[in-house]
């Protein structure tokens, strides 16, 4: 934003700083007037035929924008990816752990990538993986979605699980 100065147009058009239109005048005119009332002359729309500057002050402005920011900011929810890592000869106990942990991240409001990792020749039962997948996600299917379904990738079965929109 060009302020004061910088505005390099000849005639622009002026707002006042309670939104009333004061016209069409040089940009020195409008500065005088900005510097008779003790503020600024913002230049708040360069693309306009003649471009529009208000009277305002300049440093309470830019305050006010990133309060905003930081406010929006502060309502953005970050969704972050949890990862739960088991073996394809996971026991009961173990299973029912992992299974309420992914519980916990997902009402947490977090992504889980459930992945099984194969060690030497256990690859070759890929479908005692596959069954252990689907187990989770049937225990957990009331507060997720299946984001992707599980396959093989290398030497791991991947699986993601978002949380369940409310709507």
């Amino acid at each position: 934003m060009r302020i004061n100065e910088e505005i390099r147009a000849r005639e622009i058009r002026v707002v006042s700083p309670e939104g009333e239109q004061l016209g069409i005048m040089s940009a020195r005119d409008g500065l005088k007037l900005a510097q008779e009332k003790e503020l600024d002359l913002v230049e708040v729309a360069p693309t306009a035929k003649p471009p529009v500057c208000r009277i305002m002050d300049f440093g309470k402005y830019k305050y006010e924008q990133s309060k905003k920011e930081h406010e929006a900011k502060r309502k953005q929810k970050v969704m972050a990816m949890k990862e739960v890592r088991m073996t394809p000869k996971i026991e009961d106990h173990d299973f029912q752990v992992k299974a309420r942990s992914t519980e916990k991240f997902l009402k947490g409001g977090d992504k889980v990538k459930v992945s099984i990792r194969f060690r030497g020749r256990e690859i070759v039962h890929a479908n005692l993986a596959r069954e252990i997948m689907g187990q989770l996600a049937g225990q957990v299917k009331d507060f997720s979605t299946i984001e992707r379904e599980a396959r093989v990738e290398g030497r791991n079965m991947i699986m993601i699980l978002a949380p369940k929109q409310d709507n």
